[in-house]
């Protein structure tokens, strides 16, 4: 537990001596959610604000994702793991491209996201896809089609969000149960942001060819700075290494 403790401080001394990062995506415009629930999206930039469920929340799966819609699908996850009182809240990434998964990854969150909302963004352009946590890069999955990997390319993704009982797997490898007894299990949602181009409308226009911002030359990688702040949540990753729960 104290390494954890160091590199979560180291992560938000880097915060507080930086600022600001060079290449951070744009903020979108606002957009009624009401509007984006039926339209699927090609290349984005989207974001959310969530406070995820407090106290004894082991067994349950908050998630904000993308999907597309055939059997070789698509997919971009933020899965957040519940846990027991007092233990940390796990965030797993994950990317699917032609229905291959397991890609998972996984961090403990540097602050406690039950007290507060926080952001969750995905930037996804033809270069990588990028997971932001409060305008922090916390992983990069690029394109690397040309080394035979596939990339989310030309399947269109709607954009979901729901909160299940996954408590064969989700808390401690399934070892803790949930506690039907603390129900409600209650996720907040505000600040919907979605910059994308909308494919049921002009699915052509979807191939953007860099004609959206996202393409600039400034989002087809990371920054010095933003790679400085992942090369610390890396190393906050490796303390999935380091027993942090007693049996």
């Amino acid at each position: 537990m104290g390494s954890h403790l160091h590199w979560t401080m180291l992560l938000g001394l880097l915060l507080m001596v930086s600022g600001t990062m060079g290449a951070p995506p744009k903020r979108p415009v606002n957009v009624p959610f009401g509007r984006n629930y039926m339209p699927t999206w090609a290349f984005d930039h989207i974001n959310m604000q969530i406070k995820l469920v407090p106290g004894d929340s082991a067994g349950t799966v908050t998630a904000f994702y993308l999907s597309s819609q055939n059997s070789e699908h698509d997919e971009i996850d933020f899965e957040f793991l519940g846990n027991r009182t007092g233990q940390p809240y796990i965030l797993q990434t994950n990317v699917f491209t032609g229905g291959k998964g397991d890609r998972e990854q996984r961090i403990y969150l540097w602050f406690d996201p039950t007290k507060d909302y926080h952001s969750y963004s995905v930037l996804w352009n033809m270069y990588q896809i990028v997971f932001f946590v409060d305008a922090v890069p916390i992983r990069v999955f690029k394109n690397c089609k040309d080394l035979g990997v596939k990339f989310p390319f030309n399947q269109p993704m709607k954009i979901y969000s729901s909160l299940w009982n996954a408590d064969d797997w989700a808390t401690r490898g399934g070892l803790e149960k949930t506690d039907w007894s603390k129900a409600p299990f209650i996720a907040a949602y505000r600040g919907f942001h979605i910059d994308g181009c909308e494919s049921s409308v002009q699915a052509k226009y979807c191939a953007t060819q860099g004609k959206r911002w996202w393409d600039g030359k400034e989002f087809q990688d990371l920054d010095q700075s933003q790679w400085r702040y992942l090369s610390v949540i890396l190393k906050l990753e490796l303390q999935k290494l380091i027993p942090m729960y007693q049996s």
